[in-house]
């Protein structure tokens, strides 16, 4: 039998994506992801912008390098 800690969770929506931390009264979320605050929720966004900015910049070097290697050629 399991006891309470051991008991089925529904999923990984028991903590906050962010602080890990526990839900309040408010629940907020973000690309289906559950949030405990504003707070946490505008630093999940800014850390998706982060990730799709990084991506770019990969994109940029990448071109780059093939545009040195054709003059080298």
């Amino acid at each position: 039998m399991l006891n309470c800690s051991e008991s089925i969770k529904s999923g990984s929506a028991a903590r906050c994506a962010v602080c890990d931390g526990k839900f309040g009264l408010v629940r907020h979320y973000s690309w289906r992801t559950p949030l405990c605050s504003k707070k946490c929720a505008d630093r999940f966004r800014a850390r998706r912008e982060s990730d799709r900015n990084w991506v770019g910049w990969l994109r940029i070097t990448f071109n780059q390098l093939l545009e040195h290697r054709a003059r080298a050629l």
